[in-house]
């Protein structure tokens, strides 16, 4: 009953009716942004772009042709076929509706030529271009290149970053990367995961407000007397609040991240979830892991910390008695963070890579080359988030009890 109670108060509040309509509009505006991402733009035989389901389908069904194992000839196809284009009227042409045209005729490889993109940059470079260069007798160090460049890099520009030990810890995850990769679509994956940081961080901002007033409500109605004088006050009232935050969360969390995930793969489709990252924007990961794994943690992620800061959230407004200091908490953490990116110290970045927010960003944690030692092993970021914010997350939950409870007796 005291739970239901809690519950029912968090959605009676014409302050959380307002949020969670909010929440329900930027939901909206994710779900848009990832469905019209310029990667699923769709250029037709006029040189005009075309946007939304049908463009999604149309470059689903061009780059489909490609679909298979990404080996060496399916490389030199790709090259073969890039050189004949550029060689075209259409392509060399100064008028702009010509090169539109002739960029047209590239919509089935245009994944594939961001991954051989890749390959022969160096590997702190990206030069859209570079595939104009190569002939298909360069297809054969494709797959080369990959620990070629990571090798050269480590030896010049990180020679002093890093440790000979953490250089083979590296070396070591790239080796065990299995070829040829299996190409086929998957860009509804890619767009989702480009704009869940966006969606999650939405919900995140949105939820703090609902969780702020579950426990500062009581000193802002001018109903803490009451509430710690009655039977079941300080304790499982207090118990009660915080299984309606945990409930709420969970609820509002998955619910949304569902209809989230369902309207983009819906749309885009659902096609390479058995894709290894490296066939695409993780080209140069040290995480083997496909793109359905990489949305499985990205989800199990976004959970891990919506609860850590919505439980920081309600901990903060039981402790002060202010939903309004205990909302400006997940902005400040989700925001500064971004502020202290912009310093380029090494010691820095390594720390900002282990802040909180970071949970919501894992689509990039997976690309950073950054190593910890933990329990006399190397790791990289994101075993120490999920085991650091979950381990938080739960400590919460006793702190959040005593304060409160201690709160009725300032």
């Amino acid at each position: 009953m005291l739970l239901y109670y809690e519950l029912k108060k968090i959605f009676s509040g014409t302050g959380n009716r307002i949020a969670l309509l909010f929440l329900i509009i930027f939901l909206g505006v994710s779900c848009y942004c990832a469905v019209t991402d310029i990667n699923v733009r769709y250029t037709n035989e006029q040189g005009e772009d075309e946007r939304g389901f049908s463009a999604a389908q149309k470059l689903r069904k061009a780059q489909l042709t490609w679909a298979g194992p990404l080996t060496e000839d399916t490389v030199a196809a790709v090259i073969e076929k890039n050189a004949r284009i550029i060689a075209t009227p259409e392509y060399q042409s100064d008028d702009v509706t010509q090169n539109n045209i002739a960029y047209g005729w590239t919509m089935d490889y245009r994944a594939l030529r961001d991954v051989i993109t890749r390959s022969f940059c160096e590997f702190r470079s990206y030069d859209y271009y570079r595939i104009n260069s190569l002939t298909p007798a360069d297809a054969a160090d494709f797959y080369p290149n990959r620990l070629k460049t990571l090798k050269t890099w480590l030896d010049t520009e990180a020679k002093d970053q890093y440790s000979q030990e953490e250089k083979a810890f590296f070396i070591a995850r790239y080796q065990e990367m299995e070829t040829p990769l299996y190409f086929t679509w998957k860009q509804g994956w890619e767009s989702l995961l480009e704009y869940a940081v966006m969606a999650q961080m939405f919900l995140v901002l949105t939820l703090s407000f609902a969780a702020a007033g579950l426990f500062a409500g009581e000193f802002s109605n001018r109903a803490d007397a009451v509430f710690f004088s009655a039977c079941h006050g300080r304790g499982k009232a207090i118990k009660a609040k915080i299984g309606a935050g945990i409930l709420f969360v969970t609820g509002a969390y998955w619910i949304y991240w569902g209809a989230y995930s369902l309207f983009v793969l819906g749309m885009l489709g659902g096609d390479g979830a058995s894709c290894m990252i490296q066939v695409g924007m993780g080209w140069k990961s040290i995480y083997n892991i496909t793109y359905g794994q990489l949305y499985l943690l990205v989800s199990a992620g976004g959970y891990v910390g919506t609860l850590f800061f919505l439980f920081l959230t309600m901990l903060v407004s039981a402790w002060t008695g202010s939903a309004v200091v205990a909302v400006t908490v997940p902005f400040l953490l989700i925001f500064l963070p971004s502020v202290l990116g912009n310093m380029q110290a090494d010691w820095l970045a390594k720390l900002t890579a282990l802040l909180p927010d970071q949970l919501f960003q894992l689509h990039l944690g997976v690309q950073y080359f950054y190593l910890y030692r933990a329990g006399g092993h190397l790791v990289g970021t994101l075993p120490i988030l999920f085991v650091l914010y979950t381990v938080l997350a739960l400590l919460f939950l006793p702190c959040l009890y005593r304060v409160f409870r201690r709160a009725g007796k300032r």
